[in-house]
């Protein structure tokens, strides 16, 4: 047993020894388990997820004040302003007339959340990210985005320029799900979920097995132990074949014999009787021997 109950305080004392015991003792259960588990995450995200594919624009942002040098101040005053910047490239002004201009039958909504916009660490490049289900379209969509976005900032901000530092790629590869990931997700799952399943059942199992489980949990002394013995069902069968054949024989060689008596008796008796003087006696020796003196 791997749990005791202490009466006084009522605590429940778990015996880690015993539990990874139990878990050694089913790891053939855990791992097939996992295995199972790990095809059911490469199956979903093989055949059933969708592919989506990512592509990339990044832009420079040049303030008009700056004239012809830029300081770390200037800087990081640019990297203060990108939670500004993002909210420009992805409001309803410019994804709506992305939105028109490509003729797309969706929602600013569902766009938006498309879009992803983040700036690159101490720097003023801004990089815009779109995830679509057909990699053309997602780089269509992130040019698109970029050169409206361009327009938008330079009108608000009074911004000199939004240079193009990188233009839109096409994804040759799906960005997500990832096989491998689901798969090693999915065999992550099965093991804990199996090893938790034989945990809580051992746990909550508080049926006396050995003789140490009475001394254990009943505080009390095993003198002796009774073994359960249970007839085969297999073995009883042939025993009642056996004896069955047995009695068969038995009873064949009874009847052998009764006919064997019977015809004996029904032979004597032929032998007594006799028909007309035209026909043969059936007489044994000594009648004939006593015949023959007589004549």
């Amino acid at each position: 047993m791997s749990n005791a109950i202490n009466d006084k305080n009522d605590v429940i004392e778990i015996d880690l020894g015993e539990v990874v015991g139990l878990l050694l003792y089913w790891w053939w259960l855990i791992a097939l388990c996992g295995v199972l588990t790990a095809a059911v995450g490469f199956g979903v995200s093989k055949f059933v997820i969708t592919p989506q594919y990512e592509s990339t624009t990044k832009v420079y942002i040049l303030n008009a004040n700056e004239g012809g040098t830029l300081t770390y101040s200037d800087v990081q005053l640019g990297s203060q302003l990108t939670k500004d910047y993002a909210q420009l490239i992805t409001g309803r002004y410019v994804l709506e007339k992305v939105i028109q201009t490509c003729g797309l039958e969706e929602s600013y909504g569902s766009l938006s959340r498309r879009v992803a916009v983040q700036a690159l660490t101490d720097t003023r490049i801004i990089a815009i990210t779109v995830t679509d289900e057909d990699p053309v379209m997602a780089q269509l969509l992130a040019d698109e985005i970029r050169k409206e976005a361009a327009e938008h900032i330079k009108n608000v901000m009074d911004i000199q320029a939004v240079n193009v530092v990188e233009t839109a790629n096409l994804a040759e590869s799906p960005a997500s799900p990832s096989v491998m990931k689901w798969t090693a997700m999915g065999a992550l799952v099965g093991f804990f979920i199996c090893a938790m399943i034989l945990v809580i059942r051992f746990l909550v199992d508080d049926t006396i097995k050995t003789g140490d489980d009475v001394e254990k949990y009943l505080g009390l002394s095993t003198l002796a132990m009774i073994p359960i013995i249970e007839r085969d069902n297999g073995k009883s069968k042939k025993d009642k074949k056996h004896r069955s054949f047995r009695e068969g024989t038995q009873g064949n060689s009874q009847g052998s014999n009764y006919r064997d008596t019977q015809e004996d008796v029904y032979r004597g008796n032929q032998g007594n009787q006799y028909q007309d003087g035209s026909q043969n006696v059936d007489m044994n020796g000594a009648d004939v021997e006593d015949l023959e003196e007589v004549l």
